[in-house]
């Protein structure tokens, strides 16, 4: 059986990911805007995957088994 344990080292890389750009982002006008956009890039595509990746792990509906004789 799979577990869950993807989903918090995927998490991990996302937030080490976001910490780099948020300090690497170059200065001027636009430094919020890069951020924000980045952070939430990141944000968006943890969510995304972390659902997929869960459905397929945990599904809500069970395949039903078609008797056959």
């Amino acid at each position: 059986m799979s577990s869950s344990l993807p989903v918090v080292y995927i998490l991990v890389l996302a937030v080490l990911a976001g910490s780099v750009s948020w300090f690497a982002t170059p200065k001027g006008p636009n430094q919020t805007l890069i951020r924000t956009s980045v952070l939430l890039t990141l944000a968006c595509c943890y969510l995304m995957w972390m659902v997929t990746y869960l459905a397929q792990v945990h599904p809500l509906a069970s395949p039903k088994h078609a008797l056959v004789e």
